[in-house]
């Protein structure tokens, strides 16, 4: 009998094991998500991944948000190019839990923009967005606004989500400068620290 993509992705995204730098899924799904998404892009002419969950409007959202929370800069690319959103959508699309959190939560942001600024998230004017995301970023709001409580415990499983689709990436792996096992004949030691007041 043969293992379909559908078993596979539901049985590797359990928690990640306490300790690993994943801080929601293990490794081996992280690797095989990115593949699976290499494989569908190279397969389309358009190079263009076709979301798996999310509405075309849900799926801009996820970018959006996968861009603020690790955004491109001079130094290095960023969540988008890093394909976090493709890697997001891919697991959300085989894991209820997954599609009920960020789903819900993409619904529920949309919802309280347009009650705060008249206009969902995507067309809200940057400061509105920015604005928005500093009050679900922060545990904190809630005690102060509990109709935050949702949104906050969203956009922390985001935060994750992404962090792991960017870490496991071939734009993450050399973000980090990791080279695998390689054999080094000598160690030199850590760098040594600055003392304080110097730059």
């Amino acid at each position: 009998m043969s293992i379909s993509r559908r078993d596979i992705l539901k049985s590797l995204t359990a928690t990640a094991v306490t300790g690993s730098v994943l801080r929601v899924i293990p490794l081996e799904a992280a690797e095989y998500a990115h593949r699976m998404v290499r494989a569908e892009k190279a397969a389309a002419d358009t190079q263009i991944y076709a979301p798996k969950f999310f509405s075309p409007h849900a799926y801009k959202t996820l970018q959006n948000l996968c861009n603020a929370i690790i955004p491109s800069d001079d130094e290095a690319k960023g969540a988008l190019e890093a394909g976090a959103p493709e890697f997001i959508d891919l697991l959300t699309s085989e894991n209820t839990d997954y599609q009920l959190c960020l789903g819900g939560g993409l619904m529920w942001l949309d919802n309280t923009c347009a009650d705060r600024y008249g206009k969902s998230y995507l067309d809200c004017a940057a400061d509105q967005q920015n604005e928005m995301l500093n009050l679900i970023a922060y545990r904190k709001n809630a005690k102060k606004d509990p109709s935050l409580s949702q949104g906050i415990e969203f956009f922390s499983f985001l935060r994750k989500l992404t962090a792991d689709g960017f870490f496991t990436s071939e734009i993450g792996i050399e973000y980090l400068g990791y080279i695998g096992n390689t054999y080094v004949q000598e160690f030199p030691g850590c760098p040594p620290v600055p003392e304080q007041g110097s730059s």
